[in-house]
């Protein structure tokens, strides 16, 4: 081969290699570019939260009734207290609660000179018998009705007792996983709509998800402030009740 052509042909691969070289370093500096401003954009992003609010209804009651008598003869206070476990039962069954219902306890009885601690000082009874009746029912409207009527228990000379824990009527709502799902769509999106609002305000687009946090479903009484302020109790004491939830989102903005 001519050296000419030789020479040629050297020239144009050096060419050809050099043009290789600076497109890579364009490609090369195109990605870095496009690296640094993902990293950019993604230390912009916002935080919103979604709140739903709904209204249900217990589906179940729980209503512990406890009662006692006292006196020195043990027969004659265990009878007294039969006497006043059927007079609840039919208590019971005059306001519509069905016998399955109804759950019998177990009957405590308390020897007052029994007792170790006692120091001899027992009041003027030695014998204490006690005994719970539970109502268990899904007609929560029922039960609370029931327990409007107590006085009658009280007339009917049945000595009431309220235990440490109990306060009177509970209700409980069970639906919970059934209304789950929903809520949490829906508390997502109130949460876009919130970025929505803010990136138009900026002059921003939302992107996708950053991080995302459901929240944790509290139950409250229906016509509470939402604000933390119910404990536990009082929201069992109500049959109606406010299920809440707050959704928190972090969204990416976009130019």
């Amino acid at each position: 081969m001519p050296e000419e052509q030789k020479s040629g042909m050297q020239i144009q691969s050096a060419i050809a290699f050099g043009g290789l070289i600076a497109l890579g370093l364009v490609l090369g500096g195109w990605i870095l570019g496009a690296q640094i401003k993902a990293t950019r954009l993604s230390d912009r992003y916002v935080t919103v939260k979604g709140l739903v609010e709904r209204t249900v209804k217990s589906d179940l009651a729980i209503w512990p009734i406890s009662f006692k008598e006292a006196g020195n003869d043990l027969s004659q206070v265990y009878a007294k207290s039969q006497a006043d476990k059927g007079a609840v039962l039919k208590f019971l069954a005059d306001q519509g609660i069905p016998k399955q219902d109804i759950d019998l306890g177990q009957i405590r009885v308390v020897d007052t000179e029994a007792n170790e601690y006692g120091g001899g000082n027992r009041g003027p009874n030695r014998y204490i018998v006690e005994q719970q009746i539970t109502v268990r029912s899904a007609n929560v409207d029922k039960v609370a009705a029931a327990g409007q009527k107590t006085a009658e228990l009280v007339q009917a000379g049945v000595v009431l007792s309220s235990n440490p824990g109990q306060g009177g009527i509970t209700y409980k709502f069970n639906g919970l996983n059934s209304i789950k799902p929903d809520m949490i769509t829906v508390a997502t999106k109130n949460a876009r709509a919130a970025a929505d609002r803010f990136a138009a305000d900026s002059g921003s687009v939302v992107g996708s998800i950053r991080q995302a946090n459901q929240g944790t479903f509290t139950i409250l009484p229906a016509d509470s402030g939402g604000d933390g302020e119910y404990g536990g109790y009082q929201a069992d004491s109500s049959i109606m009740k406010k299920v809440r939830v707050v959704a928190t989102v972090e969204y990416y903005l976009d130019k």
